[in-house]
């Protein structure tokens, strides 16, 4: 079995084991729940591209795909984004990092409200 070795395969491959090492509940429920009650990305709030899940504490920093965790994010905010710590990267590209903070905070509050009176809900 011949292996890529390329940087972008190593990434790959990296991505996946870390992935693999951790439990991710995040359902399509409430991805699809996160993407309504934001209403566009996130991040600068346009709503012209597809919505990608974005961990707001990466991956490689010990972030999970999890309710608490998520945020939708354009193409290009999630991109840019990277894997950067995510109050530096809102002031370093000048967007309201309170308003998101405090936004994130109220969606996650409701979502829990919502998944809690549900039956079978957490």
């Amino acid at each position: 079995m011949v292996v890529d070795r390329s940087p972008r395969a190593r990434a790959a491959r990296k991505r996946e084991r870390r992935m693999q090492r951790v439990e991710h509940d995040l359902t399509d429920e409430q991805w699809t729940a996160l993407k309504a009650a934001w209403g566009g990305c996130a991040y600068c709030g346009t709503t012209e591209s597809p919505l990608q899940r974005d961990c707001v504490l990466a991956l490689s920093r010990g972030g999970r795909y999890t309710l608490e965790n998520i945020a939708p994010a354009c193409t290009s905010c999630n991109a840019s984004k990277c894997n950067d710590e995510v109050t530096g990267w809102l002031r370093r590209k000048r967007l309201d990092e309170r308003a998101f903070l405090v936004r994130h905070h109220e969606i996650r509050q409701l979502l829990r409200v919502d998944a809690a009176a549900t039956p079978g809900g957490a």
